[in-house]
């Protein structure tokens, strides 16, 4: 039977000031969305709506404002439902970078610019523990780094916190151990900054299983009842990993464009998405991933690679003067993000999506004023850079669907305009 892609905008998560650097949904059946964000706070949403956002963006491809006035008339704006914020977790002093939940939902990790990782309470909205958080033996203290870039949870019942960072180590962590400052196990074979983390689950096989990116070009699997370290190569640095439903696969995205569905067992590449021609006659056109960390993930019961865009479409110039006459030049930029889709078996490019910025409400413009080297003023659009994302695995209601029910599922995606936004089937 064929599945569609949820292509549909169904809802959009408001409330961050900041870049959105983590977006995660709750355990099965994925009712609710956590986000991480750069302004140090961690959010859960419920996605159903609770009222109607208007978004910026317009048929006509530009985005109003409050300061400056289109060239080109505007068509009405289109309204997307807002979903509705549950709880703040407020706690971290820099930005939030990596978000996990536990199987239960009661707790979930968090990560980022601090060198401690916070293991919180959902009901209560505390932390309960905060490992490596002393200053001295807290992850980052080597080379002076401070930045945890990625967590999750591992172990039966979730007994274990593993955590990877910009000081190029992963570390594991006992939930339930008083002394949170130790991890019970430190991994030094990266070379350079770990960026991403999979726990293989235990029904999967992967019992002490788990699968590291770094910024070396390795994806290293480590068996810890084993004590087995697997290393593949790769030929850019890593910033994604994504583990199959069977848990035989591994995407695996890099700083060169390509995103690879890799066989564990083997090592192998079984295809490649993305690059020049990305598969479907994109040619120059193709996904670009050279300079950020950009999330790609399998989604659709493993039918469809998603990525999310570095560099989205720019606009047209929307203004300016010319000659020796002062004002105000308005340079390329387009506010709207974008989300590539290719099918899993052919590599074939299925569709490119646009992700709004956001509604007139927003609490980030669409615009920014910067000063040139000449002197003047420059108004240039803010880029809504996507670069975190998460599949609902599980649900059967309008954001989710199911095999047994024929829906294509939603996924979330966050980025530089601080709002978050669902995408559902129409």
């Amino acid at each position: 039977m064929m599945v569609s892609f949820p292509d549909k905008p169904v809802a959009q998560l408001l409330g961050s000031n900041g870049p959105i650097h983590a977006v995660t949904y709750s355990s099965s059946p994925g009712t609710y969305i956590l986000t991480g964000s750069a302004d140090r706070v961690v959010r859960l949403y419920n996605p159903s709506s609770s009222s109607t956002a208007t978004s910026t963006a317009t048929a006509a491809g530009v985005p109003s404002t409050n300061f400056i006035t289109p060239t080109r008339s505007a068509a009405a704006p289109n309204p997307i439902p807002e979903g509705r914020l549950i709880q703040k977790y407020e706690g971290h002093g820099y930005e939030v970078l990596s978000v996990s939940v536990s199987q239960d939902n009661s707790r979930f990790v968090s990560s980022g610019g601090d060198r401690a990782v916070f293991l919180w309470d959902v009901s209560t909205a505390q932390t309960i523990r905060r490992f490596g958080g002393d200053g001295i033996n807290g992850h980052g203290h080597t080379g002076g780094g401070r930045r945890v870039n990625a967590v999750c949870f591992a172990g039966q019942d979730d007994s274990v916190v593993v955590s990877g960072g910009l000081d190029a180590t992963v570390r594991i962590w006992d939930t339930k151990s008083n002394n949170s400052h130790k991890p019970i196990q430190t991994l030094s074979d990266a070379k350079d900054s770990i960026t991403s983390l999979v726990a293989v689950p235990p029904d999967e096989g992967g019992q002490g299983q788990i699968i590291v990116g770094s910024v070396d070009g390795r994806v290293r699997t480590y068996d810890i009842r084993m004590g087995r370290c697997t290393t593949d190569t790769l030929p850019a640095p890593v910033t994604s990993l994504c583990l199959g439903r069977d848990g035989q696969t591994v995407l695996v995205g890099t700083l060169d464009s390509k995103i690879r569905l890799m066989d564990r067992s083997t090592g192998g590449c079984l295809r490649t998405y993305g690059g020049g021609g990305n598969g479907g006659g994109e040619g120059e056109e193709g996904w670009v991933n050279k300079e950020i960390r950009v999330q790609s993930v399998l989604g659709g019961e493993d039918r469809f690679v998603v990525a999310g865009d570095e560099n989205p479409p720019t606009a047209t110039t929307t203004g300016g003067t010319t000659g020796g006459t002062t004002g105000v030049t308005t340079a390329g930029g387009g506010a709207e993000g974008r989300v590539w889709v290719w099918d899993v078996l052919t590599g074939k490019l299925v569709t490119k999506l646009s992700v709004p910025w956001g509604p007139s409400s927003s609490t980030t413009t669409t615009r920014k004023i910067v000063v040139g080297k000449d002197g003047k003023e420059v108004v240039k659009e803010r880029k809504n850079v996507i670069s975190s994302l998460a599949w609902r695995k599980g649900g059967k209601n309008g954001y989710g669907g199911s095999s047994s029910s024929g829906g294509s599922g939603s996924f979330v995606v966050g980025g530089t305009s601080g709002v978050a936004t669902v995408f559902g089937a129409p």
